[in-house]
This record gives structure tokens, C-alpha cells and sequence, in this order.
């Protein structure tokens, strides 16, 4: 099949006044007199002509600073080309498609073009079908897209002047941006944006009725991205879009915000949700499109599936209606690597005792408990039940510790915060260098963390220009890098993608098994959970007020126990072993409430399950 290309030039890392213009003086092609790059040591940026490449490659070896990246594409991509921003950018390729009356799922790694489709959608975006240049009206759009779904969309967003609310992939930026706002306070803000009349039903199931006095400025993550919800399901609108409404929240506060969004639902609304909380993405959407390509590069979304085929396609890494492989091994939950009892059997073991912690009106109660080493414990419970607090008592982080006169265990303990503040001025490198100095050279480490959480991209960038996810990398890798009998690690699923957060579980389950340690791992993405523990801690009790972490038992047990609290079962998909969530009532859901087995770890337990779409 004829190859096309795709050039693209970093912006941030090329420095034409710093460089010797490598990628133009060995181009065999501006070699033979043909302008295939363009660059002067007054330009911004080189600018490679995508006609004229013939893709050696040639200038992405000699290029310094690693700017230039030459991607072969099919050809029949080319005229399914929806967007460019500019020469040697960013294309995406084809759009999703939502349905009215529908809940569609976006699932994609990060960088591949979610945010620029959900834009477009939103009409916040034109479309300019590759044609950065000379972009086409929108008789030639409707046109391009004449016979599908998605010409009645633009049609609507036209001609009907169609509404559309966004809850935004960043919810401290709705903080910062009401800051400016003097005694803002929940209650004023959804009484702004109440149009519909349904606030007290949405604050309820949202559980923002205790915050209604409170102001903006003083919520917490989980607040704020409940709040950002609320004010979008309150507003009357045709189309409604979510990116990333799970991010900060609890399992619990994930199912009712799933609740919440498909309550907007009706014949004529369109509803959009980005989400990579694999479970909450199954539960919530009634059919999904993947996105893949090359993060930074290019992005193809696939035509629509249904959530259970979708889903499994994206794990796949294989599209079989367009015969496309586009990853190179398929993510699968079911764990290959963990203790055996008789290691577990002979393995040290450490006890902790009952231990009390108070903070003002909060008070939580440890029961005492054990753990072992290569092994690893999963606490569970809802946001405010006092996980954060149990891990810095480990730790003996700021000096929190117990108030009923006992001592934690003394141990040696590495901690990876739940926030996250870049405070380091200068490279990863250098941060690695002077954090764990001997850990990221060793070629075990390399091998088993640095390579698979990619780490090797993100060396020389400044540690405080990274984005979110960028940075959860460098801090797993910190917290793993340090000597430590026990690993504190609290949420690392936070701001990475579905893929990612697998490699990261890969990562930390293999390196706790391998090195004989400890680690306590907080974690909302049930999925995630479900992978990584061995063992697990329930949290009981009323949020904020009194609870008790619970002494660690078995992963079936913890996972049965913590699942009937919230009044919700699971089973596993058969093909590749993920957790889903049983819908509410269903066949499947009475039957295992019925016989007490609210989560299944064998999957021949869950070959006849499934809500069917």
C-alpha cells in the first residue's frame, strides 16, 4: 500500500539558533537540490515538506534536540484527514460520533487527539480537513461529511444554533477563575447556573448539600469536580460533554456522578464523556469509539461500538473491522506475577498495633493488623474516611502520629504523596540525579520502572513544565527508586491514561514482588485496584466524622465486603479478565447480591454475565 507522511516538529525543542541545522544539511533530498527543509538560524523552527520526504529518517537522528519525528501513515488515511493546526502539527482523522438520546465513550491514550475532537464537536472548533492554509466553508464540511451521522450534527450546531455545556478535563482552573469573584459560594454559583430547576435533586445525588454555604475557593479536588459536574447537569443545554468527570472522586462518588449524567439523557440530547476509569467508562456509556495513533502526532478514531466490544478492542490493541494492529501486546488485568503461599508462608512479617488518630471534628481508628513482604495492600473506602491519614501514620509523615500513646512500627518508608507539587528547579535528570542517585543507572531498575513508565522521554524536559500525568510518572519512579522496607503510594492512577495506568500497576506489582517489600497502595480506579492487591483494608464509617480502617484481609473477602457497602456487584469479562460493573437491578446484579457475591475474582464465574448492547 502507498505510504504518506506525516513531519512533525516539535516547537519547544527546536532551536535553529542553537544548532547547525543538521536536518537540513544531511537530507539526501536537499542534498540533490529539492527544498524538502527549510530552516534558517533566524527561523522559529525548521519546516519539513511532507510531499518532498522521502522518510529516511535521516534528520530525526541527526536533529540535537530530538525535535523531529517522521511517522508513515496508509494512504487511504489522508482523505479521512479532519483536522490540522498547522504545518508539521498535530492531524486528526476522522470524528466520533454521537447519537441522540445515547451516552457515547471516548477511550484513548493521552495526546491522541480527545480534547481537539471534543472542541470540534462543541463547534468551539472548525474543522479544516487537513487544509490548514486555505480552510473550506461549511457548505464544503457538511458536504465532506454528507451520508453519516455526523452531517445531521453540524446541520443542528448551524442551523438550530444548538446549546452545549462542557465540564472541563481541569477542575482547580473553575476555582481560579471564580477566585476573581468575591464570596463565591456553591449555592450562589449553581443558583447562576441553574436552568432546568433541578439543583436540589443533582446536589443530592452529587452529595454537594453540606457544601452549599461553603466557597468555591475553599473546595477540595473531589469538591471542586463534583461542583464542575453539578453545574453542567443543572444547565439546560443539547449537548453535554464530560472530560474526565471520575478524576479525585471515590468509587462511590464515580458510580452517582455516572448516575447523574445519564439522568440528562432524552431523545434529542447528546451526551460525550472522555473518561479513563475503564469500569466507569463501561458503566456509563452505552457505546464508544476508540482513538489511537501516535500521542503528538496523529489520532484515528474508530467508527462506533458497542461499550463491552469497544472497550476490549481498545485492550486489544486489534480493530478487526479495518484489520488494524496498533499496539503491539494486549493489556490484559488478569495477574501473572505474585507470591507464592509457601514464599508468602516463610516471608517476614510486621504488626502494627490499634493506633487512633484525631484532627479536629475526625477521628479514625486502625485496627491493628500485619503485613508481609512481596506483598501488596489496597486500601478501600470513600473519600474523607481517613486512608491519607492511615498511610502518614506509617509513615511518621509530619509528625502525624497516633494519639492513644502507641508507637507505628518503626520502618523505613518511601511515600508518594497524593498531590503533587513541582517545586524542583530543573531537568528530570537532574531531579533523578539528586533523589536517587544510584537507582536510576542500576540496569534492574532501568529495566523493570524507567522503561516502562517511559521515562526516558521526560529526561530533559523541567520538571515544572510537565503536565499531570508526566509528572505522576516521575513521582512513582522517585517513590520506587528510594531504599525502603515499605512503599506508601498513594493514588497513582491519578492524571494517567487507561494504558498507562496498567504499565503503572505492571510496574509497581512486579518491583514490590522482585525486591521483597512492602507497599500500601491507595487507589480509586477499581480496575486498577483489583490488579494490584493482594491484600486489602476496608474503610468503614461516616467521612469526615468517625471512621476505622479495618485489619487487612483477603483481596475476595476485602473486595465483597467493601462492595456491599456501596450496594453494587461486579463480574469479569471473559476475553481478558477486567472487572465490570453489573447494572443496577439487573438479572446478574439480583443473583449476586442474592448469593452474597458481590465480586468474583474467577472468571469462569462471569462467562454468562453482561448487560448486552
Amino acid at each position: 500500500m502507498k505510504q504518506t507522511r506525516i513531519a512533525i516538529v516539535n516547537l519547544d525543542k527546536c532551536k535553529p539558533k542553537k544548532c547547525r541545522q543538521e536536518c537540513k544539511k544531511t537530507c539526501p533530498v536537499v542534498r540533490m537540490g529539492k527544498l524538502c527543509i527549510e530552516v534558517t538560524a533566524t527561523d522559529k523552527s525548521a519546516k519539513i515538506y511532507e510531499t518532498l520526504c522521502i522518510g529516511c529518517g535521516i534528520c530525526v537522528k541527526k536533529c540535537p534536540f530530538e525535535a523531529i519525528q517522521i511517522i508513515n501513515l496508509p494512504s487511504n488515511l489522508e482523505s479521512e484527514t479532519v483536522h490540522r493546526y498547522h504545518a508539521n502539527s498535530f492531524k486528526l482523522h476522522r470524528l466520533p460520533t454521537p447519537r441522540p438520546g445515547e451516552v457515547l465513550g471516548l477511550v484513548g491514550t493521552n495526546g491522541i487527539g480527545k480534547s481537539t475532537a471534543l472542541k470540534i464537536l462543541q463547534s468551539k472548533l472548525k474543522p479544516n480537513l487537513g487544509r490548514f492554509e486555505n480552510p473550506p466553508d461549511w457548505q464544503e464540511i457538511l458536504t465532506y461529511f454528507r451520508g453519516s451521522e455526523l452531517q445531521n450534527y453540524f446541520t443542528r450546531i448551524l442551523e438550530d444554533n444548538i446549546e452545549c455545556k462542557m465540564k472541563p478535563q481541569f477542575v482547580d482552573k473553575l476555582a481560579q477563575a471564580l477566585s476573581k469573584t468575591p464570596d463565591m459560594t456553591v449555592q450562589k454559583l449553581m443558583d447562576r447556573k441553574d436552568t432546568t430547576d433541578s439543583q436540589d435533586f443533582f446536589c443530592g445525588l452529587l452529595d454537594l448539600n453540606h457544601l452549599r454555604d461553603r466557597g468555591v475557593d475553599k473546595l477540595s479536588g473531589g469538591e471542586l469536580q463534583r461542583l464542575a459536574i453539578g453545574i453542567v447537569c443543572v444547565a439546560s443545554a443539547d449537548v453535554y460533554m464530560f472530560d474526565e468527570p471520575s478524576s479525585y472522586l471515590d468509587v462511590k462518588q464515580r458510580l452517582n456522578a455516572a448516575r447523574a449524567i445519564r439522568k440528562l439523557l432524552a431523545s434529542d440530547t447528546y451526551v460525550v464523556v472522555v473518561e479513563h476509569d475503564l469500569a466507569v467508562l463501561d458503566y456509563l456509556s452505552d457505546f464508544v469509539c476508540c482513538l489511537y495513533g501516535k500521542p503528538g502526532v496523529y489520532g484515528v478514531v474508530t467508527m462506533p461500538f458497542s461499550v463491552r466490544e469497544g472497550i476490549n478492542i481498545f485492550l486489544d490493541g486489534f480493530i478487526p473491522t479495518e484489520n488494524m494492529k496498533f499496539r503491539d501486546e494486549k493489556l490484559q488485568f488478569k495477574v501473572s506475577e505474585t507470591a507464592d503461599h509457601e514464599t508468602l508462608k516463610h516471608a517476614y512479617r510486621t504488626e502494627y498495633p490499634t493506633m487512633v488518630k484525631k484532627a479536629g471534628n475526625f477521628q479514625l481508628t486502625a485496627i491493628a493488623g500485619s503485613f508481609v513482604e512481596s506483598q501488596i495492600i489496597v486500601m478501600l473506602g470513600e473519600n474523607g474516611t481517613g486512608k491519607t491519614t492511615f498511610i502518614r501514620m506509617l509513615a511518621a509523615s509530619k509528625g502525624c502520629t497516633p494519639d492513644n500513646g502507641v508507637e507505628a512500627p518503626s520502618l523505613n518508608v518511601s511515600y508518594k504523596p497524593q498531590t503533587i507539587k513541582p517545586k524542583f528547579a530543573g531537568s528530570v535528570r537532574q531531579l533523578l540525579h539528586t533523589k536517587i542517585q544510584r537507582a536510576y543507572v542500576h540496569p534492574q531498575f532501568i529495566s523493570d520502572v524507567m522503561k516502562p513508565l517511559n521515562m526516558e522521554a521526560l529526561m530533559d524536559l523541567e520538571v515544572q513544565t510537565l503536565s499531570g500525568g508526566e509528572l505522576q510518572r516521575v513521582a512513582i519512579t522517585l517513590a520506587l527508586g528510594k531504599p525502603a522496607d515499605v512503599y506508601l503510594i498513594d493514588e497513582p492512577s491519578a492524571y494517567l491514561d487507561s494504558e498507562q495506568r496498567l504499565h503503572a500497576a505492571k510496574v509497581i506489582k512486579r518491583f514490590i514482588l522482585h525486591a521483597k517489600k512492602t507497599a500500601f497502595v491507595v487507589e480509586h480506579d477499581f480496575i486498577m485496584a483489583t490488579y494490584l492487591a493482594d491484600m486489602v483494608i476496608v474503610f468503614e464509617g461516616e467521612p469526615g466524622i468517625k471512621t476505622t480502617a479495618n485489619a487487612p484481609i483477603g483481596l475476595l473477602e476485602g473486595m465483597n465486603k467493601f462492595l456491599e457497602s456501596l450496594e453494587i456487584t461486579f463480574r469479569r469479562d471473559p476475553s481478558n479478565y477486567r472487572p465490570r460493573i453489573n447494572k443496577m437491578d439487573s438479572v446478574k446484579d439480583v443473583e449476586q447480591k442474592t448469593s452474597g457475591n458481590y465480586f468474583f475474582i474467577d472468571d469462569s464465574d462471569s462467562t454468562t454475565a453482561g448487560r448486552k448492547k
